[in-house]
């Protein structure tokens, strides 16, 4: 079956994946999936971090599931709201904390630990944007919002953990939590319809926001 659809947040072709990144073609770089993550969120111009996630997200060597989404949420964030603020240069500094921050939340962690990686990640990229510290204020209090903010939408969602749902989910959060508290309103995708339906052995259908519906098969009887 060929599973190369469209994605509905970036309108690029997209071919998810289960398992981890295939080996490099001989002769092409191999980067990590963080450094991956970091070099598009240097480079881009985009100010939608749904949109961006997604262009991310399409890349064959982004795992269906994996760590690497605990720097992906902070990441496109911090890359969305200095490309709208017209400071790109401000990204490089911001992007080398986040991901030094976001290495420090394990795999898992949402099933060990009570917290979910893409959570951490919304609070991760509060705390940079406001200079936040342990002995600061208001910073303080609102990068604890944030993480509390975006840990309770995908609770509510229901387990299991699924990261794109997640990052989806926090990514969505943060740009209502920016535009409440901060007065700066990200342009967002409207509404995503997931890609990754077919091969997520764990989807848990029309239980999840993004659920695509018809697009990935015939609706289930009403009861």
């Amino acid at each position: 079956m060929n599973q190369e659809r469209a994605c509905s947040a970036c309108r690029k072709n997209l071919a998810p994946r289960e398992r981890g990144a295939e080996p490099a073609p001989p002769g092409e770089e191999t980067l990590s999936n963080l450094d991956l993550i970091e070099r598009v969120c240097l480079t881009t111009t985009e100010t939608d971090p749904l949109a961006l996630a997604c262009t991310i997200m399409r890349h064959p060597q982004v795992s269906l599931h994996g760590p690497e989404h605990h720097f992906l949420v902070p990441a496109v964030l911090l890359a969305a709201y200095y490309n709208h603020r017209g400071s790109p240069e401000k990204k490089e500094p911001a992007l080398r904390q986040a991901r030094k921050r976001a290495e420090a939340v394990q795999p898992a962690f949402c099933g060990t630990h009570g917290t979910c990686g893409a959570a951490i990640g919304t609070g991760i990229f509060m705390s940079l944007i406001t200079h936040s510290g342990p002995l600061k204020k208001e910073e303080w209090s609102l990068s604890n919002q944030m993480t509390a903010r975006s840990l309770t939408a995908i609770a509510v969602s229901g387990g299991p953990r699924c990261c794109k749902r997640d990052s989806w989910l926090a990514i969505g959060e943060a740009v209502k939590f920016l535009a409440e508290k901060c007065g700066i309103r990200l342009p967002v995708t409207e509404h995503i319809a997931c890609e990754y339906a077919t091969v997520n052995r764990d989807c848990t259908g029309y239980e999840c926001p993004f659920y695509p519906g018809e697009e990935s098969g015939p609706r289930p009887p009403s009861v």
